[in-house]
């Protein structure tokens, strides 16, 4: 008997999973004229969630509620309350009936001073409510040319499975190079498949059950390069920007990624 392409081997155990990340973009009525196309429109077999700006989540969820696409933040606090103005815990999302979150993208990182060890703190408590924390990681153009990319994404995950340790299993891990994240350039798909290969390994290594955790792209992902980089083994899906504000864009997506 042949074996299976390795696509396919990885599509029977891992759903794919594809994620909008609005970033600080949205209306009330553009929201809802997005989401009413996401709601009429057949998204194949992926999962499909949004992360959408905090202030909306009220009204997503409403719209979202005993469908099929799921809703998430775009961040959380490390810390269960108090004394901490303007931020948003993990319980607060979980009332809101968030389904993910995202901790660590590299925006954060690079414009709020996230630390590897805030991020992993962030993932620890998002797990302890009950959601499921997006980890970003990813390297910026100098570390990619300067060939380090290894060593930056292998340190900011290890930061998680040191915190985590087993816990790591109910963690989505993204991969975005800084570089390609708004600049309309994307990795290739054997570039990305590389990336993701090695960040599988390095949870295998851990102890982690890392053939079951998924691992998304995320980087300019468009409708007309998604289903190349869907198809490579270790991929699982995406995160994608700009184009999950448009609903024929991220409609296709979801498609290709399913």
């Amino acid at each position: 008997m042949s074996e299976a392409p390795a696509g396919s081997q990885r599509a029977a155990k891992r759903r794919s999973l594809v994620v909008g990340n609005w970033k600080m973009n949205g209306s009330a009525a553009s929201n809802e004229a997005l989401l009413a196309a996401l709601k009429a429109a057949p998204l194949g077999d992926a999962e499909v969630s949004v992360c959408v700006p905090a202030v909306y989540l009220h009204d997503v969820a409403d719209s979202l509620h005993g469908g099929a696409v799921h809703w998430g933040a775009q961040d959380c606090s490390s810390h269960e309350s108090g004394a901490y103005t303007g931020e948003i815990s993990a319980a607060m999302l979980a009332e809101f009936g968030c389904c993910h979150v995202i901790v660590g993208h590299s925006e954060r990182r690079a414009l709020h001073g996230e630390s590897d060890a805030l991020v992993a703190q962030k993932a620890a408590t998002a797990l302890k409510h009950g959601l499921v924390p997006i980890l970003c990681v990813g390297e910026t153009l100098a570390e990619r040319e300067a060939g380090q990319t290894e060593a930056v994404v292998g340190r900011q995950l290890g930061a998680a499975i040191a915190l985590l340790d087993k816990r790591i299993d109910g963690v989505v891990v993204a991969y975005e190079p800084v570089w390609a994240i708004g600049t309309g350039k994307t990795a290739s798909p054997a570039e990305a498949q590389a990336v993701h290969s090695f960040l599988r390994k390095s949870l295998a290594a851990a102890g982690a059950t890392s053939g079951s955790l998924r691992i998304l792209y995320g980087g300019s992902v468009k409708a007309d390069n998604a289903a190349q980089l869907f198809a490579e083994a270790d991929i699982d899906g995406g995160l994608i920007g700009g184009a999950s504000l448009k609903a024929a864009d991220f409609i296709a997506i979801c498609r290709a990624a399913g």
